[in-house]
């Protein structure tokens, strides 16, 4: 899909990731609409947009709210007079404990942020996207939903979710003009916990391997101009996605080992 001249959404376009998309975007000539649920963060991202660029629109919205997904719409099409993309990058994470350690109150949040947020935008823009000549969905996933991480199991969960449901649109829409992506970062140098409320874990002076959100949304582009099945970022998601297809219980009880060490 040529990126040019086309108009894309991005859900967690304040920080991380979602900025870098953002970001990278502006650069390849795309108007890009920029959602958060924070004013400040998108005024950060605003801040550093280039100036020659296809157009920045920021929208402080709550991905998880039906009602308020689909006013973003029509502010995105009244701004912009069209949509031909969207990428879900918005998540987050919960504490790092085990599941009989966490509440109900935490299991909802990370469900209605991590699938709901990604479900409400796809079936809300899919209409629109499927009027347009060419269309993309980006879905952001994550390594832990190929792999269980002890102490972040619901998280895990709620992305092998996004997994299924970003898959399944892709059989759905196979052979239409919608291309639909689905991606997934190892461990990406971000600050998800601070992001998300909740307090890093101690690696104990082990250092994993991590990917730059900038080198992680250069990737997630060129996957969406592909039109890419899969897009695997970080040298951890080779290969513990390799790893799996290998032996899936020994590699789900090698993390298990390293994440009990660490937490």
């Amino acid at each position: 899909m040529q990126i040019q001249g086309k108009t894309f959404v991005v859900t967690g376009g304040g920080n991380g990731i979602g900025r870098q998309v953002v970001l990278g975007l502006l650069r390849r000539g795309a108007a890009v609409a920029a959602v958060d649920l924070s004013a400040d963060a998108l005024s950060g991202t605003e801040a550093l947009a280039p100036r020659d660029s296809g157009g920045l629109s920021t929208h402080v919205v709550n991905v998880t709210d039906r009602q308020a997904v689909a006013v973003l719409l029509d502010e995105v099409t009244k701004c912009h007079g069209q949509v031909d993309g969207i990428v879900n990058v918005a998540g987050m994470i919960h504490r790092f404990v085990p599941v009989a350690d966490m509440s109900f109150e935490e299991f909802e949040r990370v469900m209605n942020v991590n699938l709901w947020g990604t479900v409400i935008m796809c079936t809300t823009f899919l209409p629109v996207l499927a009027n347009r000549p060419a269309a993309a969905i980006v879905n952001i996933s994550s390594l832990s939903a190929l792999l269980p991480f002890a102490g972040q199991t619901f998280y895990g969960a709620t992305k092998a979710a996004v997994k299924q449901f970003s898959e399944g649109l892709y059989q759905e829409l196979s052979g239409t003009n919608v291309a639909v992506t689905t991606v997934f970062p190892g461990n990406i140098s971000t600050d998800i916990s601070g992001n998300s409320g909740v307090k890093a874990i101690d690696p104990k002076g082990r250092k994993a391997p991590s990917t730059s959100p900038e080198a992680t949304a250069a990737k997630i582009i060129k996957g969406l101009e592909k039109g890419s099945f899969r897009v695997l970022v970080g040298t951890d998601a080779r290969m513990l996605d390799a790893a799996t297809r290998i032996s899936s219980r020994t590699t789900t009880e090698f993390i298990g080992r390293q994440m009990k060490s660490v937490l």
